[in-house]
This record gives structure tokens, sequence and C-alpha cells, in this order.
């Protein structure tokens, strides 16, 4: 197993092979979009014309437009194995095997990592279900310690039992900012984060400069409800709002098989929407962006913004 290592000097390292990786185009954002009516339910038949983008409150023209399955995928699976989730783990095994098996097409990809008190990369990126599969049954509960830890995310004196945001801007940093196509995290978790070194907006800004989405499943063990802290159901929200994404509950009316379902059918309603920015400066500046379409009765789905920086 890979281990995910942390900070030398404040950066985050992934110990990998050397992958081959495309550039992506530097003047073109890139923007990943759902759109939903009134009743929630997902719109995927729209057009070019149907959409128009903001920046900073000044309209944008749309040079590329394209629906999901005209896009490659790439998925960074990260799995929670704090203590908190120990029971869940069996579950979240089967479940994600069998998404895999419905959602990866030809030129997909995925990778997982699991994170508790340290992250470990328990398979790189693949097309092959059985590969994930096997990484899955390597899924072990990380509990959490305190004081100095001589594993690879070292600590003093600060408890580590959950590092989410840690996970998400190495899955972010170390793994998709150099892709193309479409690009989503989804991460499994009860949102409560304990030991990270990075925070959550942090974790936000990584998956932004990596055009990543981030999808949040919220499965909490009501055995531990409240025992770690409070709920980091804000936590996920924001991180899934500001990337794109969405935040999906697991309770009794709805089984974590039933969510993996429902993001499926998400990710096959997409919108890729691609714009050169009319204001050209790559100072670093974040950019707010909107995107509406021509019925107010529809709501949309993307990132509220974006980073101009040099890649």
């Amino acid at each position: 197993m890979r281990i995910l290592t942390a900070l030398t000097a404040g950066t985050l390292l992934l110990a990998q092979d050397q992958l081959p990786t495309l550039k992506v185009d530097v003047d073109v954002v890139s923007i990943l979009a759902s759109v939903r009516d009134k009743k929630n339910t997902l719109i995927p038949n729209l057009g070019k014309d149907d959409f128009t983008v903001l920046e900073d409150g000044k309209p944008q023209t749309i040079k590329y437009f394209t629906k999901e399955t005209d896009l490659p995928l790439t998925i960074g699976l990260l799995i929670d194995v704090s203590r908190s989730q120990e029971n869940l783990i069996e579950i979240e095994r089967r479940a994600a095997a069998q998404f895999f098996s419905q959602v990866l097409r030809k030129k997909d990809i995925a990778f997982l990592i699991s994170f508790g008190e340290e992250c470990e990369l328990l398979q790189d990126y693949t097309g092959s279900v059985r590969l994930l599969t096997d990484g899955m049954n390597q899924l072990r509960v990380s509990g959490g310690v305190g004081g100095l830890h001589p594993g690879p995310v070292p600590t003093v004196s600060q408890p580590r039992g959950t590092v989410l945001f840690d996970a998400i801007y190495l899955a972010a940093t170390e793994k998709l900012k150099g892709e193309v196509g479409r690009k989503v995290i989804v991460v499994i978790t009860d949102g409560v984060d304990q030991g990270s070194r990075l925070n959550r907006n942090q974790a936000i800004e990584a998956a932004q400069k990596a055009d990543a989405v981030i999808y949040s499943i919220d499965y909490e063990d009501p055995r531990y409800h409240g025992m770690f802290g409070p709920s980091g159901e804000g936590d996920l929200k924001k991180m899934s709002d500001e990337t794109g994404g969405h935040v999906y509950r697991v309770d009794r009316k709805n089984t974590l098989e039933q969510v993996f379902k429902e993001l499926q059918d998400e990710m096959r309603s997409q919108y890729s929407i691609g714009y050169t920015p009319s204001n050209n400066a790559k100072d670093g500046s974040y950019r707010h962006l909107e995107i509406r379409t021509g019925n107010k009765e529809l709501k949309v789905q993307a990132r509220k913004g974006y980073f101009a920086v040099k890649q």
C-alpha cells in the first residue's frame, strides 16, 4: 500500500509512480454543471444557448459545450476509515464496488484513498473494476491517537483521527490537477475532521484549482453520533457547494446503494462549459462565477469561482 504523507515545509506530497499526464489549456475556464427543476429532477437535454456564464458579473462567451458522455471521467473515491466509521466499512466496500462496475466506461479511470489518522493510496489510476475492488478489500480502521505519532503524518500534542481536509487536498493537488476531462472527488464520511494540517478553505481552493467537483456522501453511524465532536454536515455542504457538487445523506430512507445510483445519474446528466475569460490577467485572484439558464424555474449547480493562476 502506498502511503500519502504530509508535510515538508507545509506542502503535502504523494508517494506515487510517475504517470504521463496531459496539460489543460490554461486560457480556458472549464465548468461542470448540473441542472434541476423545482422538483429536484435532473434536466439533461439543454443546449449551449440555454446557458449564460457571468465572471465577476460580466457575461462571457461560451467557447466549448458538450454533454458528459463526450468527456472522460476521473473519479477519486475517498473513504473515511476512522474509528467512527468502523461498522460501515463493509457496506461501503460492497456499494462502491457496485458503483464502479456501473459508472466506469471506456477511457474512464479512478483511484481509491482511505483516510483516518493518515491517508493511504489503496489503488492508483485504473479503469479496472477488479483492481478497485481489490483496493477496497484493503480498507482497515485507522483510529486516532494523541501525542507524537511516528507514522506518515506526524503530529505533536494534536489528536489526529480523521484527516478529511488533508485527504481532499491530496486528491486534488497530487492526483487530479494535471488531468483533463471531468474530475470528481467522491468522499464518504461523517464529515468530522480531526487533526488535518490544512483547513476547509484550503481543501476547497485545491479542488477549485484542479477543476474538481466534490460530491459528499454524509454517512454517519448513529452509535457514534456526537462522540467525535459536532456534526460535519456544514463542512461537507460548503465544500460541495463551492466546487459545484452535491451532498447526499445516507439514512433509513436512503441506502448507500441508492445514493450511489443518484450520484451515477447526476454524473451522466452534466454539462461541460468552457470559455476564455475576458479578463485574461493571471494574477492569482479569485473570480466569482455564476451560471444561469434562460428558464428561471431551473437551478444550476456549478462551482462558485476559480483562481486565475498560471499553470
